[in-house]
């Protein structure tokens, strides 16, 4: 006998030893409706034609993991990416075809490829995304697509203080109108869990925490050196001087004080496997530039599945952050949890 999605999803906690939670159970549920609307007599009269599952709640609840879950043990034509590069992807089309009808163009070739659509870390930060994803979506639902998304902001939050926000106020409509909406809140960040085991976070900025840092970079490179590593991005050269098969290491200054931005944050993730991030400054009203690239950054490395090994100038908790930034930062420092690991020696 075949498991339904909630009995597989019991199996996959009890497997991974994780503690089974009844909120996390009750968005199962709630997904597997989502995707399949069982026909019966008492549907018939009340069919629901919301095309769109908004989960949002703080961070490290488990929004990823969920969503995640769901996505791997469904069977139907379908695509996972990151919100940023969803929107790349969409310039990118835009820029080559050059056309009047580009949005519904590009819906079409959705359409053709996919029945559901995946978007990771949905959140809106510059007025040229925020112009246009009204229409996109609009041209998404028409078609039939159907969109899960996870986020740390409420829906009437998106785009918040953001300019000429009042021409994105029909965005949020539509997704009001064709959305399933569910807020997922736990106490606990399961990414805090294994705080004792993290080794990957060196603080304070000194000549001791330098010599670990450098002596772990030349551990996973068994102290070899690479060739250095060109990355190029639309004409824009990248060049990673400490590159050795996979293992890179930066100042923070070399990412995030540059005009680089998710597509090239992108493409170093696809050459690396383990990134030293050196340098990491607290944040404040004056660097909020830099943390946004930052947040970027993190987002991507996540999705990525990127391993790292940071110094700060003072641990996670006394980062700081500028006001603009201040919640969202608060999902950056919990991933940097989870994605600082341990080096196996």
């Amino acid at each position: 006998m075949d498991e339904n999605l909630q009995q597989s999803f019991l199996r996959f906690c009890k497997t991974n030893q994780f503690e089974i939670n009844p909120k996390q159970v009750e968005i199962i549920n709630l997904l597997e409706n989502f995707i399949s609307i069982k026909k019966s007599f008492f549907n018939v009269f009340k069919k629901d034609r919301r095309l769109c599952f908004y989960l949002h709640g703080g961070v490290g609840v488990g929004k990823t993991m969920l969503l995640n879950f769901f996505y791997n043990n469904i069977k139907i034509k379908k695509n996972r990416m990151h919100f940023n590069e969803f929107m790349i992807n969409f310039h990118n089309y835009r820029h080559k075809e050059k056309d009047d009808n580009s949005i519904t163009n590009f819906v079409k070739i959705l359409k053709q490829k996919y029945d559901l659509i995946y978007l990771d870390e949905f959140q809106v930060t510059n007025i040229v995304d925020a112009m246009i994803l009204g229409k996109l979506f609009e041209v998404i639902f028409k078609e039939n697509i159907k969109i899960i998304i996870t986020t740390n902001i409420k829906l009437n939050d998106l785009y918040k203080d953001g300019l000429q926000r009042e021409q994105f106020l029909p965005f949020i409509e539509i997704i009001k109108k064709n959305s399933i909406s569910k807020e997922l809140v736990l106490d606990d960040d399961y990414r805090k869990q294994n705080l004792e085991n993290v080794r990957g976070i060196y603080y304070p900025l000194n000549e001791k925490t330098t010599f670990k840092i450098n002596q772990n970079f030349r551990i996973l490179t068994r102290d070899k050196k690479g060739e250095p590593q060109n990355i190029e991005t639309k004409g824009r050269k990248f060049l990673i001087d400490n590159f050795y098969e996979g293992i890179a290491k930066f100042n923070f200054d070399d990412l995030c004080d540059k005009k680089l931005g998710s597509e090239d944050y992108i493409n170093l993730a696809n050459v690396s496997k383990h990134v030293f991030i050196l340098n990491i400054p607290v944040f404040n009203d004056v660097n909020s530039n830099q943390q946004l690239r930052f947040i970027t950054l993190i987002d991507i490395f996540y999705e990525k599945k990127i391993e790292l090994t940071i110094s700060c100038e003072k641990n996670l908790e006394k980062l700081g952050s500028s006001q603009l930034h201040k919640e969202t930062f608060k999902r950056t420092l919990s991933r940097l949890y989870e994605m600082t690991v341990s080096l196996k020696r």
